[in-house]
């Protein structure tokens, strides 16, 4: 009998082995499995913001942002972890100054290369200037994507998808496109609703006096007007240094500064100037201070950068 239970006992024994082999055995493909998941959509190819087409192998584990835009946008995709270095100017979100910086519009391509990156998020609007910093990652063997300059709503959506694609959050990307296209068309149908006689006429002012530039046609700022029932008074494409008694003659209803962030009292400034006082904004006191980077940074912050602008313009409307 004590024969019988001692064999008995081996067997229990040899069973158990057994099954926590057969246990190890299966975790790594487990892990392989996920591994393959994360994966699944790549290697992908993308038609960068210079019509380049980039082919992308893998996810990206560590990725470089050389512009606050991208920054952002990678943030917002929940890509915080993956994002190990970021440009001299990146202030949003908080998170983004713990990063390791990178340098200002010229990047330190040694920094850069030193920080081991699977993705670089590069820019069109500073693509020139930084080519041969660019081709020196890429000649390092760095994956470069330059990311559209965004001048609509539209061409944020595209950098949102971009971002989201190169860096396997396709699925978030489209998610808050959708959801800033539906805040979008909510701010539109309710500025629709303001009288055609209620409608203000607006001057935003980028840069102060003595040399005043602000924004007019072909501008993002000219299509987020237009989006919340505003007229632009600047009828001069791009961003004009103005003459202040073309301003006088224009006569805006609301004057809107993006200046406040480095000029000392940007409103006082405004309504301080001479010869300015038979303005209608400066008579009624309609000159606001908005956030420059929600309303000139083409990210996922726009629509609230939207949202502000009317506020300031109607805010009877808008509350």
């Amino acid at each position: 009998m004590k024969k019988f239970y001692a064999f008995l006992l081996t067997m229990l024994l040899a069973a158990g082995v057994l099954a926590g082999c057969g246990e190890s055995a299966e975790q790594p493909k487990e892990e392989k499995k996920v591994e393959e998941g994360q994966n699944a959509a790549f290697p992908v190819t993308i038609k960068d913001g210079l019509d380049n087409e980039v082919v992308i192998e893998t996810k990206p584990e560590r990725i470089v942002s050389v512009i606050p835009s991208n920054t952002e946008i990678a943030f917002e995709l929940g890509l915080g972890e993956e994002v190990v270095g970021v440009s001299d100017f990146d202030n949003y979100p908080p998170e983004a100054a713990e990063k390791e910086k990178i340098g200002g519009l010229e990047f330190n391509v040694e920094k850069v290369i030193s920080l081991n990156p699977d993705l670089v998020l590069a820019h069109a609007s500073s693509a020139q200037s930084s080519e041969a910093g660019l081709q020196q990652l890429k000649d390092a063997g760095v994956t470069v994507l330059v990311v559209n300059d965004a001048k609509s709503f539209d061409q944020v959506f595209e950098s949102i998808e971009m971002v989201g694609t190169a860096a396997g959050a396709k699925e978030k990307a489209e998610q808050l496109v959708s959801d800033m296209k539906s805040q979008l068309e909510e701010i539109k149908t309710k500025a629709k609703g303001i009288k055609e006689e209620d409608r203000k006429s607006v001057m935003v002012e980028v840069s102060p006096a003595p040399e005043i530039y602000a924004a007019g046609t072909e501008t993002f700022m000219d299509e987020m007007l237009s989006a919340i029932s505003a007229e632009n008074i600047i009828t001069e494409e791009g961003w004009p240094k103005m003459d202040p008694e073309a301003i006088i003659e224009r006569n805006p209803d609301v004057i809107i500064t993006t200046h406040g962030y480095y000029t000392e009292d940007a409103v006082g400034n405004v309504l301080s100037r001479d010869g300015w006082q038979d303005i209608t904004a400066v008579k009624n006191k309609q000159v606001n201070d908005v956030d420059s980077d929600m309303v000139t940074r083409s990210g996922p912050r726009i629509i609230e950068g939207v949202e502000e602008l009317a506020k300031a313009v109607y805010p009877d409307v808008f509350k």
